[in-house]
Parts: structure tokens; C-alpha cells; sequence
């Protein structure tokens, strides 16, 4: 796009223009690019490296430093930190909005991002994919999107097109791919989780948090109580020696034992489990047992009574939207109708929990 490789065949425009009629440093210079590498040059400050094809293109110096400032401050770094600062200096994520700055301080008519997020760490990939929405909503530029994640794709993208061994498969808004893949290869990249299916064919183990906090029955009070804290949750799944589960440990029950100065163990304040689902229940049925729970989750154990996940309403949530029982379908309506409603009117005021 940007004729760093010469295209073989075909046409690529830009403002109706054959790229190849045209300068290739020219038409580079009007198209950003941020890599997967960052590409910011070491030996230049923050301000240096961001200024670089503003300076290329004739722009004035006071222009130039207006602009560098006006980019960092909108990624919330401080001008007066970070111009003076080098690559080195900054954190990998830094490093990234700095490349991103870089790409939009000529103002160019297209941005080319390849893979740009792809050699971070989950938690600043997600903070830098936040801003660049945030940032795309202000600026409002055209952004080429390389990307292998399908996650990142759905959540960044206006349009996706899907390709396979060079050629395109599918074009489409997120909600096309997922509600209309075009074939087996696109469905297989967005994954079981992603399909708008009906809840009857998607099952709680597809779905579940596998990792759910959970305490064993011959643990302390004050043990349990600062294993909830730790976790920022209100409730302990309690487990035996192997993994079976006993019952449920409140907050508020740790509270009342602690209280009263006896020596007690979670295993000796626990409440009855009366709801759980197996991994191979179909979260239809699932939405109904939520429903008459009370703690807001239940527990997913195997044959065994092996605790294996946790259900809760956020799991049900995406899984439910727009897919239960969509508008115009009148056997649909009828399932409806036999079953009382939609579950999910019913799980409206039941209490957060895990």
C-alpha cells in the first residue's frame, strides 16, 4: 500500500489516485505506518522522532512543536516528561503511542498499522487498543489494520476482510463474520465462543470461568476471609480433600464466625449448593438454574461433584444478546411462551457475586 513492496498485479487508490503513479517517498509521506517493532529511532528524543516527517514535509517549527504537543497530550502523556525523553526511557506501551504519534503528526490521509499491539503484554495490549478506539473517534482517520487476533479485529474493526493464502474470503462488519460466516475457515478462526448459535447448542463448558475462587473445607476463618479480599469477591466455593465440592462460604457468614470468637473452619459455616450444572449442560438450561439461585453463579462440577468452573451472569450475558430468540421468528415466540419468558428478565436483580 505504501510501495515498500511494489504491487504485482491489480489497483490500489488512494483519493482515486493509482498509487504507482506517484512518487513512492511523496506517497509515503502522506500515509502513516506503525510496525509491530515500533521502529522509533534511539538516538532521537520523543519530540525529535514525532516530528520527524513534519519536518520532512517543510512544516515550520512552531507548527511542529504545536503538534508534538498536542499528540502527547492526547494519549495523556505530559509534554513536559516526555519530549525530552529517548526510547529507551519509556515502557514498551510508551514506546507504541509514541509510534502511533509519530504516524498521525503529518495528519496523513491513511494509517497503516501491521500487527502494532502484537509484542505487548495483554494488559497494555488492551489499554493501547482502548485508546486507539478513543483516538480513532477524535481524529477520524482511515486505519489498515493488520492483525491475526480475531478479538482485536472484532473489538477495533468498522470492517473486516478476511483473508486466506492472499485471497480475500470475506468482507464485512464485525456482526456480518460472526452472524454470517462465509465458510468453515472463517468459522473456525472466529471460534465456537464468538457464533451467534442458540443457547441449546452452546454448552456451559464453552462459556464458564474455569479458574473460580475456591477455599478447602478445613481452612481458617481469617484465612478464608482474606482469600476473599485478596480476590475481591464475596463468596468461597468450598472443596474437599479432592476437589468435590461442599458448599458455599459466605462473607457474611466468616464475618458472623469470627465474631463470635469460636474456633471455626469454613468447612463448619458452609451453605448447601442446591443449583450446579455440568460442563455439557446447555446454557439454556443453565439460565433457568441461575435464575433460582442465590448467590448470582453457580457452580459447574463433573459426574463426581468435581469442581470444574463457575457460571455466572456475566458468562450469559454476550451468549444471550440477540440470540435467544431473535425478533420475527414465531417458533422462536412459541419456545418462548413455553418457557415462561426469557431467562435473562428473571436474572435482572439477582445479587453480583465471584
Amino acid at each position: 500500500m505504501n510501495r515498500l513492496i511494489e504491487p504485482t498485479s491489480g489497483v490500489i487508490l488512494l483519493g482515486g489516485k493509482d498509487i504507482r503513479e506517484e512518487n513512492p517517498a511523496r506517497l509515503r509521506r502522506r500515509i502513516g505506518y506503525v510496525i509491530q517493532q515500533i521502529g522509533l529511532f534511539p538516538h532521537m528524543t520523543i519530540a525529535q522522532n514525532i516530528g520527524l516527517v513534519p519536518k520532512l514535509l517543510g512544516f515550520p517549527p512552531r507548527r511542529i512543536n504545536h503538534r508534538i504537543d498536542e499528540l502527547l497530550e492526547m494519549v495523556d502523556l505530559d509534554p513536559q516528561v516526555y519530549r525530552k525523553r529517548y526510547p529507551k526511557q519509556l515502557s514498551g506501551g510508551e514506546q507504541q503511542r509514541v509510534g502511533v504519534l509519530r504516524a498521525l503528526a503529518a495528519d496523513p490521509e491513511v494509517i497503516l498499522m501491521d500487527e502494532p499491539f502484537g509484542a505487548l503484554d495483554p494488559i497494555t495490549r488492551e489499554q493501547l487498543q482502548d485508546e486507539l478506539k478513543k483516538l480513532q473517534a477524535s481524529v477520524q482517520k482511515t486505519i489498515v489494520f493488520v492483525t491475526h487476533d480475531m478479538d482485536e479485529a472484532l473489538k477495533l474493526a468498522d470492517r473486516i476482510v478476511m483473508m486466506r493464502e492472499g485471497a480475500i474470503v470475506q468482507i464485512g462488519a464485525p456482526e456480518d463474520l460472526i452472524r454470517n460466516p462465509a465458510d468453515d475457515f472463517v468459522r473456525e478462526f472466529l471460534g465456537k465462543k464468538r457464533l451467534l448459535r442458540h443457547p441449546e447448542e452452546v454448552l456451559v463448558g464453552e462459556i464458564m470461568l474455569k479458574t473460580p475462587v475456591a477455599g478447602r473445607a478445613g481452612i481458617g476463618l481469617a484465612e478464608a476471609l482474606q482469600q476473599m479480599q485478596r480476590h475481591n469477591v464475596n463468596t468461597l466455593l468450598i472443596t474437599d480433600g479432592e476437589e468435590r465440592l461442599c458448599g458455599i462460604l459466605t462473607m457474611r457468614a466468616v464475618q458472623k464466625g469470627i465474631r463470635s470468637g469460636s474456633r471455626l473452619t469454613a468447612g463448619d459455616l458452609l451453605e448447601p449448593v442446591r443449583e450446579i450444572v455440568t460442563p455439557q449442560d446447555t446454557v439454556l438450561e443453565a439460565a433457568r438454574q441461575l435464575a433460582a439461585s442465590n448467590f448470582g453463579f453457580i457452580p459447574v462440577v463433573d459426574g463426581d461433584r468435581c469442581l470444574q468452573g463457575l457460571l455466572t451472569y456475566a458468562c450469559l450475558v454476550s451468549t444471550f444478546v440477540d440470540v435467544i430468540w431473535p425478533n420475527g421468528d414465531s417458533s422462536s415466540e412459541q419456545k418462548e411462551r413455553e418457557n415462561g419468558g426469557n431467562p435473562l428478565r428473571a436474572l435482572d436483580d439477582i445479587p453480583r457475586a465471584q
